[in-house]
């Protein structure tokens, strides 16, 4: 069997403009608007020191002075920071990608000579790169069928003394991603090698992270992937905290086989960590595109995902589903951001899928953000999570959207069809902190966790509507 050729994700992440009147680029927004906020550079390696035990971060905000000089706020530019390391090669995973934007930010580093080799979805100008610049080889990943996406965003950064760093992050690789947009990113601890003549097995993490970015890497069956994996296997991870959750296009794999991706993935590692709570605290999604879920949520949202992301380590046959919320901005969210309307250029929800699922809007909640100063900067940040008054059970950060191509669909509940490549990082307090939740306000013994968003969250107005992409194409149509 093929996989189920959805809808849900054949649509760009992100339009590359958005139009003026007169259908061209607004130069305002585009030529004219201040340059990318720059970090101080030597200062990135203390910043993340002071981050842990969490190490989760979101980009900077142009237009929002006060994430300059916050401490969980990173650049792009930050990652290729001296003080994390002398770059040896690096490896970047994305979907879109401006190649001229992101070798400028490798040459103002001082690595524009340095091996990189990409992966990506979205880029017709990369197939010819390596004849321009010969250090770089760009590898364009297809899915098995035509509504998949290379959706995942994940940087490899090897140092010069042998030890390497993964990035697992929302952000697309070119500029617009990084200017008003709100994105997170999990960076890693530096990763040491491993001693010559070391067991295999010594340096892997109590996540088994080390072997879950093989198996994930190994997926692509690519030669080029060969020394990086052959890297991987030799540096210790054991210093990693989180565990990676991913999805691989698939179409009829057997879920009891193998590699977990997906939901079933999430859910298992729930099952085996995530600590009891009661059924009345929901399942909070947040997300900067909607898939096609059908006439009901019992289709495909209770059905299959809240079974996952409902379970925890309580073996039980009968359990009550959690309720389900889910964050997308608003036209009014949209209207007051840094960049008006053209700011929803990365949710590119369509108005024809939501009429097919109207009571989706019994279930949304607005984008307020005022707390981490990036109310008005629109998300393009994927996450879920579920807490009570004690504290976070679980939260993921992912480039997952909420659709049946990143999170895929099950049948007959062993095989699992999924079209999309997706990444993320899951944060459990059992494994972060020994406790059965992560603090959400301070409370003397541990950091709190840094959510990306205010809580408590706040649904939508009676007369609110989603944003949808439309609302661009229509100022494009009318400008033709």
């Amino acid at each position: 069997m093929q996989a189920p050729q959805t809808q849900d994700t054949n649509i760009p992440d992100v339009l590359p403009t958005c139009p003026t009147e007169d259908g061209s680029v607004n130069s305002e927004i585009v030529e004219n608007r201040p340059p990318l906020f720059v970090a101080p550079r030597g200062r990135m390696a203390d910043k993340l020191a002071a981050s842990a035990p969490y190490n989760f971060f979101l980009s900077t905000v142009t237009d929002s002075q006060p994430t300059h000089t916050e401490p969980l706020s990173v650049t792009f530019q930050e990652l290729l920071d001296p003080s994390l390391g002398e770059l040896q090669c690096s490896l970047q995973l994305t979907y879109m990608i401006d190649i001229n934007w992101l070798l400028e930010q490798y040459s103002d580093a001082g690595y524009e000579q340095h091996p990189l080799l990409i992966l990506y979805g979205d880029e017709s100008e990369l197939e010819t790169i390596s004849d321009k610049q010969p250090n770089v080889t760009a590898i364009k990943i297809k899915t098995k069928t035509g509504f998949g996406l290379h959706h995942t965003k994940m940087g490899l950064y090897g140092y010069c003394d042998g030890s390497m760093r993964v990035v697992v992050s929302t952000a697309n690789l070119y500029e617009n991603d990084w200017y008003n947009r709100t994105q997170g990113l999990w960076i890693s601890p530096r990763l040491p090698a491993v001693a010559e003549g070391s067991d295999p097995a010594y340096g892997e993490s109590r996540t088994d992270f080390r072997s879950s970015l093989l198996e994930y890497l190994g997926a692509y069956k690519l030669a080029k992937l060969e020394s990086w994996m052959a890297r991987i296997a030799e540096t210790d991870f054991s210093a990693i905290k989180v565990f990676l959750v991913c999805s691989h296009p698939c179409g009829d794999y057997y879920i009891p086989d193998g590699p977990l991706w997906g939901h079933p993935r999430l859910g298992a590692l729930l099952s085996q960590y995530a600590t009891p709570i009661d059924g009345t605290f929901p399942l909070v999604a947040q997300s900067s595109s909607i898939g096609e879920f059908g006439k009901s949520p019992q289709l495909w949202i209770q059905r299959q995902i809240m079974p996952s992301f409902g379970k925890d380590n309580e073996q039980q046959t009968i359990r009550r589903l959690p309720g389900f919320r889910l964050i997308y901005p608003s036209l009014a969210n949209v209207l007051q951001s840094h960049d008006d309307i053209c700011a929803g250029s990365c949710l590119p929800y369509r108005e024809e899928v939501h009429k097919q699922q109207k009571w989706l809007e019994n279930y949304m909640y607005q984008w307020i953000s005022r707390t981490r100063h990036r109310n008005k900067a629109m998300p393009h940040i994927k996450t879920y999570c579920r807490w009570t008054p004690e504290g976070l059970q679980w939260f993921l950060l992912t480039s997952a959207n909420f659709s049946k191509s990143a999170w895929g669909i099950t049948r007959y509940d062993k095989l699992l069809y999924i079209n999309n490549y997706e990444a993320g990082v899951l944060f459990l307090p059992k494994i972060l902190l020994d406790e059965d939740f992560l603090p959400m306000e301070p409370n003397g013994k541990h950091p709190q966790f840094p959510m990306p968003y205010d809580v408590p969250i706040m649904p939508y107005a009676p007369k609110d509507t989603p944003f949808f992409i439309n609302y661009l194409m229509s100022e494009e149509s009318e400008s033709e």
